[in-house]
């Protein structure tokens, strides 16, 4: 028997200053607990995208696809170097105009925060600041009187971009650790210069020294990272991701010295880190970016796993880095970090795709699905999930090492609550948890579930129900995971069922069994009344919940969804599925083609979406014995050089159908390689670039501005068979076969579909 006990908050919760006292908006408050929407708890979904790094002509497809995916806050740095690259020439238009982004962020329904540096990271070339800065003889993030005139000018223009604008946060700096005046400093500059939000934040990981009450501390945790050594094992500061705890601090983030201590899972740690704010994250690993020297390819369910665990460690704030990936703007110079700029990791010139929920391309990862399953979640039952604290079982993992002992916390508010599971890390597999049954200790009784002991399998992530009360029912448990709640006549819960564990329930005391499929079944207890949807796990990768327009939708969809305030469906499927309460069934959703005819089914819309592939014809054969090395940087790989490049890469030359360059169809190209270093050129210019770490490679032509009459040229470098660069296993696996260098083309997909709409 597994046992944890429901622990109350320790005070009530506290007020600070920000967003009540100072920085005042409607709407909005903060406590030491949680956020406060229009007099409500919310638990905020923030996704990192960044609308200098995206086409213009996407931004609108983009915030749909964060809002289809759960997201409630875009957030965003404002790049210093993207926006004043050379000294007295601001640019604030095309894609850099911050102004027209908040506008629209906030047309669809989203909330914004600003991350405005002015260091920022994010893999840009001086942390973000422009060269002429860099150069600039100041102490740089510093009150430094010099560099203070040059970032009250930066705060300035970025002010008289956006104005009044609402902004929900502002984040000051990233990643300082020792200079708490500065962050003050800063925070009065950026409101002198006519910044304001009711939120203003800091990252707080390294153990960052943070102004009390001034900025509230934000968190992160990435399950791999390419800022290590190529040789480095899997650190234990990634491996705590995968465990329930309350600490919050990531010593490991961006840096490649601090080590955390395995000790501190056993170490009694306060729910939250601070007693005037909620826990609250902004850098949950939405994916990894890719170094040269080390490419770690997190798969969906690493990410999902990170984001689950954290929502039972007692979560106020969800925040992913990045969310939707993008392409850095073509600068002199290069706009990302390198060996050349004295940074420790070479990027990708270009590509900054991140794997990404949302690629670089705009195509949706597996991610997507799992982690708008918990969005989903959070949107139905954060209210309530907002006010109860999370309690730890007294039986706990030994260390990041423990593959034993189970993986598990509550959130309770001592009468109902959810019990959270996760049993899953990448690179050391779990094995199977045999026998778990769990009482749980709550304020007036003891709930023991499930009836029989059940087995876990590895890559459970699971979230079960507890004393709930929907339509006049209290449900005592169930062994499916909590998606949301339908309303209705008869209100619908509806449950997702975890792959390898049967379902039950319990209803005043008497437990049974439900097989999981697409229709409810009807409890009635104590006059009251409440269908139970159990989806099976093989179609969760289809759920979509819409939360706009006139009432919440259950939706089910193998392709793409989106949609905006009013509700209006997008689709790039036509057999989308919307559940109809009052039938108690999937009805096939109403749809028609944007701009023509309306479509039924799949057959007369599945027509119109083409797949191909493109023809290839070798131009020019790569070196014959490309070197292992291309030379190092503080004991790191490099990578090769714009003229080895040149010198050593296969060239081909891609031939396009003509449907694949039409106005009437988005068409994507897969890329399924092998190599080192790779380009795509549009009549010879690069307009991305891609490290190989073993997976497809998605491009979208129309942002490439491939035309019917386009010379699309794929440059590849061949990856020599004795490099030490790190590699995920099955590329490691396939470098290791090959006969002194790796190079091969193995497939390019083309797909365009027409977009589908229905309200």
């Amino acid at each position: 028997m597994l046992d944890v006990a429901h622990h109350p908050w320790s005070e009530p919760p506290r007020r600070p200053r920000m967003s009540n006292d100072e920085d005042v908006r409607a709407g909005v408050s903060l406590t030491s607990r949680c956020l406060i929407r229009r007099g409500r708890p919310v638990i905020p979904v923030s996704g990192e995208i960044h609308y200098s790094r995206v086409p213009r002509a996407r931004w609108r497809q983009r915030l749909r696809q964060m809002r289809a995916g759960g997201v409630t806050v875009a957030s965003s740095y404002v790049f210093w170097l993207h926006h004043v690259a050379r000294e007295g020439e601001p640019r604030f238009d095309g894609n850099l105009d911050v102004a027209a982004f908040v506008d629209l962020a906030n047309a669809e329904g989203l909330d914004v925060f600003l991350r405005i540096g002015p260091w920022c990271h994010g893999e840009s070339r001086n942390g973000g600041f422009p060269d002429w800065v860099q150069e600039t003889s100041v102490r740089h993030r510093t009150d430094d009187p010099g560099y203070l005139s040059l970032v009250r000018e930066w705060f300035g223009q970025i002010a008289a971009q956006v104005g009044d604008r609402p902004l929900l946060g502002i984040q000051l700096e990233n990643e300082l650790y020792d200079r708490p005046g500065h962050l003050r400093t800063l925070k009065r500059l950026a409101r002198e210069a006519g910044l304001s939000a009711p939120l203003w934040a800091a990252t707080a990981w390294g153990g960052a020294d943070l102004p009390d009450g001034e900025v509230m501390p934000l968190y992160g945790g990435y399950g791999d990272g390419f800022w290590v050594d190529a040789g480095a094992p899997w650190d234990p500061t990634f491996r705590d991701h995968y465990f329930f705890s309350h600490v919050w601090d990531d010593p490991g983030i961006g840096a490649d010295l601090r080590r955390m201590h395995e000790a501190k899972l056993s170490r009694p740690q306060p729910r939250t880190p601070s007693p005037w704010f909620p826990p609250a994250t902004c850098e949950l690993g939405g994916g990894m970016a890719t170094a040269y020297h080390r490419r770690p390819r997190p798969a969906a369910l690493d990410v999902a796993a990170i984001a689950h665990c954290k929502i039972g460690n007692g979560s106020a704030w969800q925040g992913y880095y990045m969310y939707a990936g993008g392409t850095n703007p073509a600068l002199d110079g290069g706009a990302q970090e390198s060996h050349a700029t004295g940074y420790p990791n070479d990027m990708p010139r270009l590509g900054y795709d991140f794997h990404a929920p949302i690629g670089e391309a705009g195509l949706l990862s597996e991610s997507h699905a799992l982690l708008r399953s918990q969005h989903a979640f959070l949107a139905a039952f954060g209210s309530a999930l907002a006010e109860m604290p999370s309690s730890l079982p007294p039986q706990r993992p030994g260390g990041v090492e423990d593959d034993e002992t189970l993986r598990w916390a509550l959130r309770s508010d001592g009468r109902s609550g959810f019990l959270f599971i996760a049993w899953h890390q990448p690179h050391d597999p779990l094995p199977v948890y045999r026998g778990a049954q769990f009482r749980v200790a709550l304020d007036d009784e003891t709930v023991v579930l499930p009836a029989e002991p059940v087995d876990v399998p590895p890559g459970t992530l699971a979230r079960w129900p507890l004393g709930l009360t929907l339509g006049g029912v209290r449900l005592d448990w169930a062994t499916a995971s909590a998606l949301t709640v339908l309303p209705g006549a008869v209100p619908t819960l509806v449950l997702v069922a975890e792959a390898g564990i049967e379902v039950s329930y319990s209803v005043g005391g008497a437990a049974a069994a439900v097989e999981p499929g697409l229709s409810p079944v009807r409890l009635r207890a104590g006059g009251g009344e409440l269908d139970l949807l159990v989806l099976p796990a093989t179609v969760a990768g289809d759920v979509w919940i819409c939360e706009d327009g006139p009432a919440r939708r259950l939706l089910l969809s193998p392709g793409m969804l989106t949609w905006g305030p009013d509700g209006q469906i997008e689709s790039t499927d036509p057999s989308a599925r919307v559940y109809d309460t009052s039938a108690a069934s999937f009805v096939e959703l109403p749809l028609e083609i944007s701009g023509g005819p309306r479509v039924r089914g799949g057959s007369v819309g599945a027509g119109l979406v083409r797949d191909g592939s493109a023809e290839v014809e070798l131009v020019r054969a790569a070196g014959s014995a490309v070197p292992v090395a291309y030379g190092k940087f503080d004991g790191r790989q490099s990578a090769p050089t714009a003229e080895t490049f040149e010198d050593l890469a296969a060239v081909y030359r891609l031939t396009l159908p003509g449907w694949a360059t039409g106005a009437e169809l988005d068409t994507y190209l897969r890329i399924s390689w092998a190599g080192d270093v790779a380009q795509l050129r549009v009549d010879g210019r690069t307009v991305t670039d891609r490290f190989w770490d073993g997976s497809t490679w998605a491009v979208s032509l129309r942002d490439a501005g491939v035309r019917p009459d386009s010379e699309v040229t794929l440059h590849v470098l061949p990856l020599a068979a004795g490099s030490t660069v790190s590699l995920p296993e099955d590329a490691r696996d396939r470098l290791a076969a090959a006969d002194g260098q790796l190079l091969a083309i193995d497939g390019l997909a083309l797909r365009g579909c027409p977009i589908f709409t229905t309200r």
